[in-house]
């Protein structure tokens, strides 16, 4: 058996605090293999990499996701008693609500509420003299997601709701008072979706029958039981923070367009085939996650290296998307290539990998591709604009990763009012 290749520094916590998004590939190419093993947090982690490693880790029978996100993480981005850190029967039991949530139907639903509300926005745009593209993108996906899901939302409070929402994920790996902020608005948000949820059992509120909201507060786990109203709440949550979290590639979307003016002119006249190479290389090219993790069940060995019970490991999630032996050109932004991609779910990685039903491979994915869309389409078609003098350098430090300003335009003129 060959031994896991070990990096030599004591621990590593910092070093990947620093580069998130890179740490993993530029030790695998420093050791010349998809493996090797830190620590993180003085705990020992095993790091991989690359399609195969993609196949291993999603296999349900060697590794668990119970317990294995750290408490910050916890109590920020995903909050507890969710779906991520599931298992076996109740995780696949709790994923089909999910699944039931994200048919053609409703995501078409979902896509044109979003396409309305994105054109009343950028009319709004016009008569602004700047617009900070990320934030106003977290409240287009904050009354989207809100109103499709059946969750009552007041003009007044989108500001609210949507600082809180944007939170979770723009500080959930923060130090400090970001950090504190996140843990505020979690649990500010619970307690608001925790009282749509016992409003709905009291039949005080009756949002429509295929809506979130309703499926949610009425969902009954393995044993019958009616979810408890804590755990309905993030769960709730865990339909809009994705959502909103889209914000990130959405200014993906405009950075591109931005950095690639031929694109943006074959996107004017585009089919719909166009639209989804462009955003699915977005989601190749730009950083979203860094990386997932787990841990293994029972001790196993895989490519002659031995994955001890109960260690941690992390699968690079952008490295593999950036892989050279998986993408011709990985640092090339090129969206013809998917239009011969075979669709390979251990490749195209960025919300995690294998089968969406089955495995933990994010449920929202198809979702974020539908979102994407449409904002690139008003970018596109439903207005000009122009990109002022800024910071448009993607920091790779921060999570997610978006230009340092942000993304800044002015001078936002509508194409087509009546669209």
């Amino acid at each position: 058996m060959t031994q896991v290749p070990n990096n030599t520094f004591f621990d590593d916590t910092l070093a990947l605090a620093r580069d998130p998004y890179r740490f993993i590939s530029k030790q695998c190419e420093r050791h010349g293999s998809d493996v090797f093993q830190t620590r993180l947090l003085l705990q020992k982690v095993i790091c991989v990499r690359g399609d195969e490693a993609a196949r291993v880790f999603y296999d349900t029978s060697r590794f668990s996701r119970v317990g294995v996100a750290p408490s910050r993480i916890a109590k920020t981005l995903f909050g507890r008693g969710g779906v991520q850190g599931m298992d076996g029967k109740a995780h696949c039991h709790r994923k089909m609500m999910f699944m039931s949530l994200l048919t053609e139907d409703k995501i078409g639903g979902l896509t044109q509420l979003a396409r309305d509300i994105w054109n009343r926005r950028v009319l709004q745009w016009s008569s602004m003299d700047r617009v900070t593209l990320y934030r106003h993108a977290q409240e287009v996906l904050t009354e989207t997601v809100c109103r499709w899901a059946g969750v009552p939302l007041e003009p007044a409070d989108v500001d609210r709701r949507t600082s809180e929402l944007a939170a979770l994920f723009d500080y959930a790996g923060s130090i400090g008072p970001k950090h504190w902020w996140a843990r505020l608005a979690r649990k500010r948000n619970e307690a608001w979706l925790r009282g749509i949820v016992e409003k709905i059992r009291a039949g005080t509120y009756q949002p429509p029958e295929d809506t979130a909201a309703f499926i949610v507060a009425n969902h009954r786990d393995l044993d019958g039981n009616l979810l408890d109203a804590q755990i309905a709440a993030v769960e709730l949550n865990n339909i809009l923070r994705p959502t909103v979290a889209v914000s990130a590639y959405i200014v993906q979307c405009a950075h591109a367009l931005h950095e690639h003016r031929e694109i943006r002119e074959q996107l004017r006249d585009g089919s719909p085939d166009d639209f989804q190479c462009f955003v699915q290389e977005v989601r190749r090219y730009y950083p979203f996650f860094p990386f997932a993790g787990a841990k293994v069940k029972e001790s196993f060995e895989w490519q002659g290296y031995r994955f001890p019970s109960g260690r941690k490991v992390l699968l690079d999630l952008y490295g593999t998307n950036h892989d050279p032996r998986l993408w011709d050109e990985p640092e090339s932004f090129r969206p013809s290539r998917f239009r011969d991609w075979n669709g390979n779910p251990f490749t195209l990685i960025p919300q995690g990998g294998g089968d969406h039903y089955q495995n933990h491979r994010c449920p929202g994915e198809w979702i974020a591709i539908e979102q994407m869309k449409v904002a690139t389409e008003a970018f596109v078609n439903g207005c000009e604009y122009e990109v002022p003098a800024q910071n448009l350098r993607i920091d790779m430090d921060r999570l997610p990763a978006i230009p340092n300003d942000h993304f800044i335009i002015e001078s936002v003129r509508v194409i087509n009012e009546s669209k």
